[in-house]
């Protein structure tokens, strides 16, 4: 066994061996590095591969799958909704019925259903069958405009109830929060993409009242996020009324008619498609940059409902 000094003195008497040592070493540890992260690299890769071909799969199998339920509801349901539904409600809504009473009493039902969390689809969709796109678009909006304008005027009066409410529910509330903030334009506009976004309206309509959102900016961004969801029920309901009519109206349609429906049918697809990956990105962005600004901190939401928004100073009756 060499001695501390013996070991020094080799070391001095021989330094281009220790170095080539070194560097031996060295080039193995390297090597040994190389290899270990391109099986790390090779891992992920194969891992991705079948991650994608996974998804794949899932995508085809539910394109499948969705094409055998369209088809069958193309057979059986459209027919059993066609003659136990739609064409009974036409004939009842053609003798019991006169066409005023008619407007008024869909106005009242799409005035009033939102107020109750009832969707109003089907009395649109109504509108549009039996009145067309001029009198069924006037039906609409006006009956939609007051479904709207009575609930927040009643979730006014339970203000601090659906805030509280809301406090359950942060990440919905951090979404709705988006709504009441910025200037007159940006609430007219996030009010109008939520309108033509997937989110509850009948919801949305009570919920607003717990941010700064002003009623100016709310009636107009409803108003404007409504009509192309009004023209979209008309014209599914007008389509409807047809398909109705071949069957039990005995009315033939020409080629040029069925190519135009087929058309309009595809146009009126890709529009409700078009609109809502739109609301969603929209929605999305906004989400993003507020959390930007506010640091990306999850709780900061929570914080800022924790409190109701400023209310207007009431005016005293001594104030000139």
């Amino acid at each position: 066994m060499s001695s501390p000094s013996e070991m020094l003195k080799n070391h001095w008497e021989n330094p281009g061996q220790h170095s080539r040592e070194d560097s031996e070493h060295a080039r193995l540890v390297t090597s040994n590095e190389a290899r270990i992260s391109e099986v790390d690299i090779g891992q992920s890769i194969d891992n991705a591969t079948h991650r994608a071909s996974f998804w794949w799969i899932k995508f085809l199998f539910g394109c499948f799958l969705l094409i055998i339920l369209c088809i069958i509801f193309a057979k059986w349901g459209v027919s059993f909704i066609l003659e136990k539904v739609l064409f009974p409600i036409l004939q009842w809504e053609a003798t019991a019925f006169g066409r005023p009473v008619l407007a008024i009493v869909l106005v009242a039902s799409l005035a009033l259903f939102p107020v109750f969390l009832v969707p109003s689809g089907p009395s649109m969709w109504l509108a549009g069958m039996i009145f067309g796109y001029g009198l069924g678009f006037i039906i609409i909006m006006v009956g939609t405009t007051i479904g709207m304008v009575l609930p927040f005027l009643i979730g006014l009066l339970f203000r601090h109830r659906i805030h509280t409410w809301l406090k359950r529910w942060p990440k919905n509330a951090a979404i709705i929060q988006l709504v009441g903030e910025g200037s007159w334009f940006h609430q007219f506009r996030v009010v109008a993409i939520f309108r033509i976004s997937p989110f509850p309206y009948t919801i949305f309509n009570y919920a607003v009242v717990a941010t700064n959102l002003k009623f100016g900016p709310y009636f107009c961004g409803s108003i404007a996020g409504m009509i192309p969801e009004a023209f979209i029920y008309i014209y599914s309901g007008r389509l409807i009324r047809t398909l109705a009519d071949v069957k039990y109206g005995h009315h033939s349609m020409t080629a040029v008619e069925i190519a135009y429906n087929i058309v309009s049918f595809v146009i009126a697809v890709i529009m409700t498609v078009a609109f809502t990956v739109y609301a969603k990105r929209a929605l999305k962005d906004l989400e993003k940059a507020e959390n930007n600004e506010n640091g990306n901190h999850p709780g900061s939401v929570i914080v800022e409902m924790e409190k109701l928004p400023e209310e207007r100073p009431r005016r005293r009756e001594y104030d000139v």
